[in-house]
This record gives structure tokens, sequence and C-alpha cells, in this order.
């Protein structure tokens, strides 16, 4: 096993060869740009202003500029992942979420029948975040309780990463109500009011989800009986850096730290939602838990220190691949192919029925995500073409919005483009390829399941 994974491709790897595939590209795509235009303080796309323009083709020194502009552009996230694992690391240095997992996992032991039911709560916990304020980056803070709360319970780490990351994306896909998603393509297909249709969209809401549960609760169960069915298998110790686990006591002053930090989970949920909170406000308040945890854990300022640099250290990697995946967007964006791989694609769509079109639309987003892994990003791009376009089709505009939805959030789970995919996968030490084998058969059930949820409505059994 440990041999397999040597020979699996390093995630920065893949990413550069990505980049050097885009650097390409920009000499065979043609170069051409949409107007765009300012509607509610978001620059949308300008449907039939598609023109060419002077290319601009990245050169060999591109592959080695792009990666520093990479890190420009994604410097909130990666400052986030880095202090966020550092204030992480000294919440373990005081023992107490080392303390109360033990105290899950007894409770779990002398309650067996109630063991199997801590995936599916905490996934649908994960996913009512995706559905209602967009979960994403916050995972990042997420799978560093889940890993080891799986691997306390007998699972590898791809169950631990998948219980936040396929929980909040099933949310995501799905999302009745995300403002970052289905708020913006709404807004920008003009259909009122806001979340409207939100009926059906529970129903798909709670399809995905319960797919997403039953997937990760069979492969739980497989790698239970036969551990050697995982494909990274149980050595990640890395993760724990190699400490051997000690029985802890959840005293006053742990269970304290832990009120706090749950605390601090329902900061994040009632900020995103409530007061427009993101990646520096939530690294702003988990380094704020990591400094009172020390306070009141009695830790040393010495060790408070050693135990923050350790954990950003830690999540290094994961920060280089968060630049990287960027920087291909960066060299794209410069290369000016994007707009033209949306405009070929688009009128690639418009030659079908209203059904085919439909179901084309949500594989175009699909596509598109790749290039575009922002969900607001993508429904300021293309919304604006889809919606006349839906019109000519005769496909309903919330039905062009649930393909949208489709393609920008399921997606999301596989595009190496992600920074946020790629430094998951990296955090856990699992490879990229290993990852896209291991979910694969996911993808293409959750492929058919949401086609068939695109036709109901495309073909007016349902009317929204």
């Amino acid at each position: 096993m440990i041999t397999m994974l040597k020979k699996s491709p390093d995630s920065l790897v893949i990413v550069s060869a990505i980049l050097l595939l885009f650097i390409i590209l920009t000499w065979i795509v043609p170069a051409g740009e949409f107007d765009r235009a300012d509607v509610n303080g978001r620059m949308v796309v300008v449907a039939g202003t598609y023109h060419k323009v002077d290319a601009d083709p990245q050169g060999f020194w591109a592959l080695f500029r792009a990666p520093l502009r990479g890190f420009e552009s994604a410097a909130d996230i990666i400052g986030f992942v880095l202090l966020v694992g550092g204030a992480f690391s000294i919440l373990t240095a005081t023992g107490a979420i080392d303390a109360g997992l033990q105290q899950v996992l007894r409770f779990a032991e002398k309650n067996k029948r109630l063991k199997i039911w801590i995936i599916p709560l905490l996934m649908i916990i994960f996913s009512i975040g995706g559905a209602t304020f967009g979960m994403s980056e916050e995972v990042l803070v997420f799978i560093l309780i889940t890993i080891p709360l799986a691997r306390s319970m007998g699972y590898d780490n791809i169950v631990g990463i998948s219980i936040p990351f396929i929980g909040a994306g099933m949310g995501f896909a799905g999302a009745p109500f995300n403002p970052f998603t289905v708020g913006i393509a709404q807004g920008i297909a003009e259909i009122t009011p806001i979340f409207s249709g939100f009926e059906y969209r529970s129903f798909v809401w709670l399809i995905f989800t319960v797919s997403g549960i039953l997937f990760v609760m069979w492969y739980a169960k497989r790698i239970e009986k036969e551990p050697s069915k995982s494909p990274i298998g149980f050595i990640s110790a890395e993760f724990e850096h190699g400490e051997e686990v000690k029985e802890l006591n959840l005293n006053g002053r742990r269970k304290v730290i832990l009120l706090l930090f749950f605390a601090s989970l329902a900061g994040i949920m009632i900020g995103a939602m409530k007061y427009d909170w993101y990646i520096i406000e939530l690294a702003g308040l988990f380094v704020l838990l990591g400094v009172a945890s020390a306070i009141i854990g009695g830790l040393s300022l010495s060790q408070t220190v050693k135990s923050f640099i350790r954990g950003s250290q830690d999540l290094l990697m994961a920060a280089l691949i968060i630049g990287f995946s960027k920087a291909i967007l960066v060299v794209a964006s410069d290369g000016k192919i994007i707009d033209t791989v949306l405009f070929s694609l688009s009128n690639a769509v418009g030659d079908f029925s209203p059904l085919i079109a439909a179901e084309a639309m949500f594989i175009f987003q699909g596509f598109i995500n790749f290039f575009i892994p922002s969900g607001s990003g993508q429904a300021a791009i293309t919304m604006p073409l889809m919606a006349p376009l839906s019109d000519l089709l005769d496909v309903s505009r919330q039905t062009a919005v649930l393909s949208y939805q489709f393609g920008d959030g399921l997606f999301n789970l596989i595009i190496p483009t992600s920074g946020v995919t790629m430094g998951i996968l990296e955090i856990a030490h699992i490879p990229y390829n290993v990852w896209l084998k291991w979910i694969a058969g996911f993808m293409l059930i959750m492929i058919l399941i949401s086609m068939i949820l695109i036709s109901i409505p495309a073909s007016g059994y349902y009317v929204w």
C-alpha cells in the first residue's frame, strides 16, 4: 500500500502539468472576450457581445511567473489555511480535542447502535451549511476535526474528509437557499422572488444529501469489515505528527475550550449568514480561539508559538497547492481563452431540443466549472448567456438555474483547479488520482440523478 502511494503523482506535479497544458492552450484557442456591465455591483457578461481580440499567448516564462500571481490571487485563502492550521494546533496542544473525541468514541463503543448515526448526523449538518450559506472554504477547518474523528472510529482519511466535503458539497449542489449560487443566478436571470422554486430544490437537496450519506456509509462499513479495501490504507499518521494517542481526562479547562470551539462554529454560521463574514473574519475568529485556548489551557508562550508554527507548517503544502491551482486560472485569463470556450459551448447548446438543451446546460456548466471554480463567479459569467438562451429553447429560466447549480456544485468535488479541493486532499495526504478513482462511481451516479431531476421540469412534469 505504501509503495502504491509513493508511485502516485504528487498533487503539485498534477497541478503544474495542468498549468503547462493551459499555457499551450493559449497558443491554440482563439482569444476573445464578452463585454461586461455592472449589474447591482457585480460585473456580468453582456449576451451577444462576444468578439475576437488580439491573442496574448503565454510563453514558457509564464510557467514560472504564474505561480506567484496565483498566490497573489489566492492570498486570502492561503493566509486563512495557515492561520487556521496554527490555531487548531494550539487547540490540539491543550488536549481538549483529543479528550472530546475520546469521550465520543467511548460513547460509541458503549452504544454500538448509535455509532453508525454519527456519519449521517454530521453530514446532514454540513449539507445544511452548504445549502444555506454556501459552505466551501470552511470545510478546510472542519476536516481538521473529522479526520481524527474518523480514524478514532476505525475508518480512514477518505471517510474523514468525505463527511464535511461530500456533505457540504451535496448541500451546495442541491441548495434551496444558497445566496452565493441560487440567489446570484436568479438575480441575473431576473427570476423573482428570490429563492422562488425552493420547494423543488428542497426535494433535490434531500435526494442529494441522502445519496451522499449512503455512499459514505457504504464505504465506511466496507472498510470497517475489510480494511484492505481502503485505497490509501490507514498510514496517514503524519497528520497526527506521529504521536501516540494518550488517554486524556476531559477536565474543566478542556470543557471550557470545547465550549468555545463549538461557539466558534456557531459563530461561523451566524457570521456568514447574517453579517456576510468571509475569509478574513473567519480567520480572525479562529486566531482568537487559539489565543483563548492557550490561556485557558495553561500553555506557556513558548508552547503556544511552537504549536502555532507546527500547525502552519503542516498545512504549508496545502497552501502551495491552492496557489498553484489559482495560477491555472491566471494563465487562462491572461491568454483570453475563457470567454472563447464559454461562447463556443453556449452556441453548441443552442442546437438542441428543450430537454436535451437543459441536460447540455448542466454538462456545459460542469465543464466551465473547470475554468471558473467560484460559484458566484460562474453565475456572473454564464447566466447572462444561459437565461436568454433558455427562453429561445423553451426551457424555463428556473431550470437553467438548476442546471447551473448542479454543474457548479457537483463538479467542485473533483476539479483540480479548485484550491479548496486540492487543499483538502493535500491536508489529508490523499493523492488526487486516488481520490478521483475512488469518487468516480459516485460522480457518475450523481450525474445520472442530476439529469433525471433536470428532466422532470424540462419535460413539463413539474411547473416552477
